[in-house]
């Protein structure tokens, strides 16, 4: 684990629209800021961006809810159009009160939603949109590990990164939902503790959090600033992407 890490904003990143190449993007902006890649450096993406260039947007004019949207629609006070959505992108509805519908996502995350978000897209009074998660976070990660590493010569690391409500806590935190380059869970069973105990259990997932850490610079409203450069990291290369950090349904307490 480092001694000091370093979390370093891509300032005046430009907003992305549907079709661009977000490595090429962080590779231009790398280079306004006077930044170039070092060896272990980790990119934090938000979400978002890769939704957008991915174009993911949905206009919800275009979306005909089922019977079964419409009454989970009138379980949650919610657009049935919406719901459709979120019905076609989940696997299992796990919970629903007014105003919150906690999915399954067919990704294997449980959150709110299914992801499908109103902010930071383009507003559209008469006709309004949505956006959706990318359809493989990890492949997307992967894609732009290896442009990024062409481009650089550096074996950068990739985290796309989405903010997620908890069951047992107030507030948002960012989580890890696409990974590449590096083990997302930091397994330190069989180490020992400052007294010399074998820890049985402990496996810190660093993914989330860094992900996590990016969030407080990324900003939630207009800050601009969708990648975050976090350096000052020794993580341990792997080809296995986020699905790491999903907990197996049979050990999931809380359902």
């Amino acid at each position: 684990m480092p001694t000091t890490l370093e979390l370093i904003p891509l300032a005046d990143f430009p907003l992305v629209e549907p079709g661009q190449n977000v490595a090429q993007l962080i590779a231009a902006c790398l280079e306004k800021n006077g930044l170039a890649l070092m060896e272990g450096d980790v990119l934090i993406v938000a979400q978002k961006i890769i939704s957008k260039a991915e174009d993911r947007y949905v206009r919800l004019a275009d979306v005909e809810p089922s019977p079964a949207a419409l009454a989970l629609a009138e379980q949650a006070d919610k657009d049935p159009r919406q719901m459709e959505l979120v019905l076609r992108e989940s696997q299992e509805i796990v919970k629903v009160r007014p105003g919150v519908v906690i999915v399954e996502h067919r990704n294997g995350y449980v959150h709110a939603n299914a992801g499908i978000d109103k902010s930071n897209i383009p507003a559209r009074d008469n006709d309004p949109q949505v956006l959706l998660l990318p359809k493989n976070p990890d492949g997307s990660a992967q894609i732009l590990l290896e442009t990024l590493s062409r481009y650089s010569g550096i074996g950068v690391k990739i985290i796309i990164n989405d903010s997620f409500g908890r069951a047992w806590r107030n507030g948002t935190v960012g989580v890890a939902i696409g990974t590449a380059g590096f083990q997302p869970l930091y397994n330190q069973v069989g180490e020992k503790d400052l007294y010399g105990n074998i820890l049985e259990v402990t496996e810190s997932a660093v993914a989330d959090e860094l992900a996590a850490a990016a969030s407080l610079v990324m900003g939630q409203a207009a800050e601009a600033c969708p990648v975050v450069l976090a350096r000052g990291l020794t993580l341990q290369a792997a080809e296995t992407g986020s699905h790491s950090l999903i907990r197996a349904k049979s050990q999931d307490m809380f359902r």
